[in-house]
């Protein structure tokens, strides 16, 4: 039941569409007509509107953020679930006809919830990069490899010299399926870049 409940709770907090919500309600535009027709902070920036981008961001973190929180505190066998599904409602909404967002923002709320390193080591990364490619889809693929490398590493190395003290959920695994899942959201971004389409980020 605790499963089901978690389950549950991290798809419908994922689901929320706030991108949408803020540009229909302050700006009277939906932001899936315009720019990529994304629902992320990325496209809502496209509307000129760049406190309504930034709320969207950090309202898109802390779903992210709030119930894998919750379930490392009160269901921490679940932890995993959690993760994944509050990430899989952000990409697949039930309320958008499962047409959704590219994940970065939420999985960055996940991020933070689990690891505070792992989440300032994804900003360093992405900010790096976008301020030499110029490119947020870029910045994105290439911060969540580099977490990804970088957390096995650590937890290799943490699980060699003392076992007590690594995580008791597969951290790498989750990464990993964070990894392919950006990769999948940004599939049409890496197109846009083989054929030197993708709009480059005004700084």
């Amino acid at each position: 039941m605790d499963i089901l409940i978690v389950i549950l709770f991290s798809y419908l907090c994922g689901s929320i569409p706030f991108g949408l919500i803020l540009t229909k309600y302050f700006a009277n535009v939906d932001v899936r007509k315009i720019g990529s027709g994304n629902i992320g902070a990325t496209n809502v920036l496209r509307t000129g509107n760049k406190f309504l981008a930034i709320c969207t961001l950090l309202f898109d973190m802390l779903k992210g953020f709030v119930p894998v929180y919750i379930s490392i505190n009160y269901f921490p066998s679940a932890i995993d679930l959690s993760c994944l599904f509050c990430f899989l409602g952000h990409i697949f909404p039930i309320w958008l006809k499962f047409k959704g967002g590219k994940g970065v923002a939420t999985y960055l709320g996940i991020l933070f919830a689990i690891s505070i390193q792992l989440s300032l080591l994804f900003i360093f990364t992405w900010i790096a990069v976008l301020l030499i490619f110029k490119y947020s889809s870029v910045s994105s693929l290439f911060s969540a490899l580099t977490v990804l490398i970088v957390a096995t590493i650590k937890d290799t190395a943490l699980t060699y010299i003392k076992p007590e003290l690594s995580m008791n959920y597969d951290i790498k695994l989750i990464l990993f399926i964070f990894f392919i899942l950006i990769v999948f959201t940004h599939r049409k971004n890496i197109f846009n870049l083989k054929n030197k389409t993708e709009h480059k980020i005004k700084i």
